[in-house]
């Protein structure tokens, strides 16, 4: 961090700020808490398992949906700012009402639960497109790779006070209920969120951005048109979102599917918390060395070597029958998630147009969220029909490799746009 500018380093911080929300309640608080109040109510499990699905998919698609519309309207001079700080401010104004709202009225919480979803995703959409406007292209790997290092770090500082709370109150070391501990943690996830996005807040300016213009909503969508209408111009860049719309399902199913593949092999839920929390740690420093070796050998190349440790983990994940192995897995997987992620975006960074970032990081979105179709379906259908997770989790081998053929067609850093 050191040998970064001070706006990049305000930048940065979002990363370490937003992730806590990803880890803590994304990934645990919410879904054990929402379980929980969702069978004090008489929901049965499945049910209430079904409709966080349910959440989950209804704020992907809603904002799947809006992302480019409203990444072309942020490319106006001076929009890029407000529309950051709306989603911003809604996902942290619902993540702190979660507290507030009644064990009884799960359906509510449920509701809050999709706001708050939404407000984080869509800030990330146009946190992405802000790396244009903080950096120079030569140093967007290095400064991305340090946004999901940081981030990683960051989102394990609340997740352990949130679990210790929790914990403690399940351990009546502490006098207050499972719920009075989950809401805490829904406050101390806010406040966490709130405070270090200041720095961002303070810091970082659009630069880069077309004129605005009457009727901006209107000529927004003209402009969409007029992007695939001349798709050839921008080859390079839907070539790069086509490769990447492959090897990050892979990616983000592996992440989904992880809790899930060790309870089948009988590892308990504790086990399965210390080793994601682990997991965390170990992504720090190789996000950051990713980042340092595309210095030397291009951030394409560090694609490659991402996506070709994901096809050793799908072929390693065949052979796994132990606790050790899974532990040994998931390290793998933290040698090499962040850096794919973080140099996947500073590469897409410099294949479009500064003045355009936000409606194509909007492009960007949709094809993030729409990857998480095709790995679970596989997984989930290859592992029915042979009865073994390890077949559904070696078949994810296939969208990587098609990933990396896709991706030898997206031109080197030298004929960028």
């Amino acid at each position: 961090m050191s040998k970064l500018t001070r706006t990049e380093k305000s930048w940065v911080m979002y990363d370490w700020a937003n992730s806590a929300y990803t880890l803590t309640v994304t990934t645990t608080i919410l879904p054990l808490y929402f379980k929980y109040v969702a069978g004090q109510a008489g929901v049965g499990a499945s049910d209430s398992t079904a409709y966080l699905g349910y959440a989950n998919s209804i704020s992907t698609l809603i904002l799947a949906i809006l992302a480019p519309i409203l990444g072309t309207i942020a490319d106006y001079r001076g929009y890029k700012k407000k529309f950051f700080i709306f989603f911003f401010g809604m996902g942290i104004v619902f993540t702190a009402l979660l507290s507030i709202i009644p064990s009884y009225l799960w359906i509510l919480l449920l509701v809050f639960y999709v706001i708050t979803a939404m407000g984080f995703s869509g800030s990330c959409t146009f946190y992405d497109a802000f790396l244009v406007d903080v950096t120079e292209k030569e140093r967007m790997d290095k400064v991305s790779t340090n946004g999901f290092a940081w981030g990683y770090i960051g989102s394990t500082i609340p997740f352990i006070v949130c679990m210790a709370v929790v914990y403690m109150s399940q351990k009546n070391i502490l006098p207050i209920s499972f719920t009075a501990a989950s809401q805490i943690s829904f406050i101390i996830t806010a406040l966490w969120w709130l405070v270090f996005t200041i720095p961002m807040l303070k810091d970082v300016k659009q630069i880069y951005g077309i004129e605005r213009e009457p009727h901006p909503v209107i000529n927004s969508f003209m402009r969409i048109g007029h992007t695939f209408k001349n798709i050839r111009h921008h080859s390079g860049a839907f070539l790069f979102l086509l490769a990447y719309f492959f090897y990050i399902d892979g990616v983000d199913t592996i992440i989904k599917m992880a809790t899930a593949y060790g309870s089948d092999m009988g590892i308990d839920s504790l086990t399965l918390l210390l080793i994601l929390l682990v997991t965390q740690f170990v992504a720090f420093p190789f996000a950051l060395l990713y980042g340092k070796l595309s210095e030397r050998f291009r951030g394409k190349t560090m694609l490659y070597v991402g996506i070709s440790m994901y096809i050793f983990i799908c072929i390693y994940a065949y052979f796994l029958r132990t606790e050790t192995d899974y532990w040994i897995l998931a390290m793998l997987v933290g040698t090499s998630q962040g850096g794919l992620q973080a140099l996947s975006r500073s590469y897409f960074s410099k294949l479009v147009p500064k003045e355009n970032s936000n409606e194509f990081f909007g492009f960007y979105n949709i094809f993030g969220k729409f990857a998480a179709i095709m790995g679970p379906a596989m997984v989930g259908f290859i592992t029915q029909v042979t009865g073994r997770v390890n077949n559904g989790v070696f078949s994810l081998i296939i969208l990587f490799i098609i990933g990396g053929l896709v991706l030898t067609r997206v031109p080197m850093e030298k004929t960028e746009l």
